[in-house]
């Protein structure tokens, strides 16, 4: 919960508000998560919960996954700044855009 909190609040910070969930571990609505959001209530508010991640990212145009690990073998990689801009660029074209986190413990599988 404390995770999905501190997320919310980056997410405020930054001007997003479109929080999507799949499955999450401890259940939702999260007591944790609202108290980790510190003012990002709206965010918390709004979230929204799927049972899997095809159903999260369905409506998505596009959505680009994060991760800690070099993938630049058989995937393209882009840095924060770049990826930055093609959302941006997608998304003044129409395109419903996404940013795809996975679990803290061992991130997104392949």
């Amino acid at each position: 919960g404390e995770n999905i909190g501190m997320v919310a609040r980056a997410m405020a910070n930054f001007g997003l508000s479109e929080l999507r969930l799949v499955n999450p571990r401890d259940g939702w609505p999260s007591e944790k998560a609202r108290a980790a959001a510190s003012r990002a209530d709206h965010v918390i508010d709004a979230a929204r919960v799927f049972d899997d991640l095809a159903s999260a990212v369905a409506d998505l145009n596009f959505v680009f996954a994060t991760t800690a690990r070099a993938r630049d073998n058989f995937k393209p990689v882009r840095g924060p700044v770049e990826a930055g801009r093609a959302l941006r660029a997608r998304q003044r074209s129409g395109q419903r855009t996404g940013i795809l986190f996975g679990r803290e413990r061992f991130g997104l599988y392949n």
